[in-house]
C-alpha cells in the first residue's frame, strides 16, 4: 500500500481534514487518485504541497495568493514574499495600535485625550474645580479634540498658561456659577463684561476662545464645542454676550 489517507496526511502536516479538503476545493493541492480500495493516498509530493500550503497561510499569505505564489519562479516567488512581509509589518503596527488603545481604555481618560490633557484635568481639583466640573471639562475637550484635532495641542498651551492666571480661573468659576443664575439677572452682563475685558487684556488668554476655529464647516464645529457645558439658558446667555462684546471689539468669533 502505497501513501496514507486523509486523516494521516492532516495529522503529519498538524491540520485538520476539513483544512485539506477545503485546499483541495481552491486547486491549492491536486487530489491524488482513488487506490483500488477506493480511498485516496496521499503520497510525499502531496505531504509536501500540504506542508508548503500550510506554512504559507500560517505566515499570513492569503490563500487567494497561494496558488500562483507556489507556481512561480523564484525572482517572482521572492518579490511576492517580500510584499507579504510588508503587508504583515503594516497589520503587525496596527495590531500593536489597537493594543496599546485597550491599555489606555484600562487607564480611563488615556484612551480618548493626550497625556497632557490628563495631566491639566487631576490639576483642576487642586484648582477648586469640582468633581462634576472637571468631568465636564473632559468630555468637553473629548469633543473639542476630535471637531478641531489640528488647534488642540496649541488650545492645551493656552491652557497650561490659563491654570497660572489666578484672575482667569475666578472669572471660569464665576461662570460656571452663572449657569444655574436666571438668564435675566443682570449679573450674567456684568460677568460677560468683565471676562471680556480680562481677555481683551490678556489676548493669550483669547485663544481658549478662538483656538477650535476649525478650517472647515467653522460655525458648526466652533458652537458645538462652546456651548458644550453651557446647555442651561444662563449660560447661553453669558456665552452670547461675551461672544458679542469680543465681536464689537474686533475678534473674530464665528457667527451660527
Amino acid at each position: 500500500m502505497n501513501g496514507v489517507t486523509i486523516g494521516q496526511a492532516a495529522a503529519f502536516v498538524d491540520i485538520t481534514v476539513k483544512t485539506v479538503r477545503h485546499y483541495h476545493k481552491l486547486g491549492l493541492v491536486e487530489e491524488p487518485e482513488r487506490d483500488s480500495s477506493g480511498y485516496r493516498r496521499y503520497g510525499s509530493a502531496e505531504l509536501l504541497r500540504l506542508v508548503q500550503v500550510r506554512t504559507l497561510a500560517g505566515a499570513g499569505v492569503p490563500l487567494a495568493g497561494i496558488k500562483p505564489l507556489l507556481d512561480a519562479e523564484a525572482p517572482e516567488f521572492a518579490a511576492a514574499l517580500t510584499e507579504v512581509e510588508r503587508q504583515l509589518t503594516e497589520r503587525i503596527a496596527e495590531l500593536t495600535a489597537r493594543r496599546d488603545t485597550l491599555h489606555r481604555l484600562a487607564d480611563g481618560d488615556r484612551a480618548l485625550l493626550p497625556d497632557r490633557a490628563v495631566a491639566l484635568l487631576a490639576r483642576m481639583a487642586g484648582l477648586g474645580f469640582t468633581a462634576d466640573e472637571v468631568a465636564t471639562t473632559r468630555e468637553g475637550w473629548v469633543l473639542a479634540r476630535a471637531l478641531v484635532p489640528e488647534g488642540f495641542d496649541e488650545y492645551l498651551d493656552q491652557v497650561e498658561q490659563a491654570a497660572l492666571d489666578t484672575r482667569f480661573l475666578a472669572l471660569i468659576k464665576r461662570g460656571i456659577e452663572a449657569a444655574d443664575w436666571d438668564p435675566d439677572d443682570p449679573r450674567i452682563a456684568e460677568l460677560a463684561t468683565a471676562m471680556a475685558d480680562h481677555y481683551l487684556a490678556h489676548p493669550a488668554r483669547l485663544k481658549t476662545v478662538t483656538g477650535f476655529q476649525a478650517r472647515t464647516e467653522t460655525a458648526a464645529r466652533y458652537r458645538l464645542i462652546s456651548r458644550f457645558g453651557n446647555q442651561s439658558p444662563a449660560g447661553a446667555r453669558l456665552a452670547d454676550l461675551l461672544e458679542g462684546r469680543l465681536r464689537a471689539a474686533g475678534v473674530r468669533i464665528p457667527r451660527p
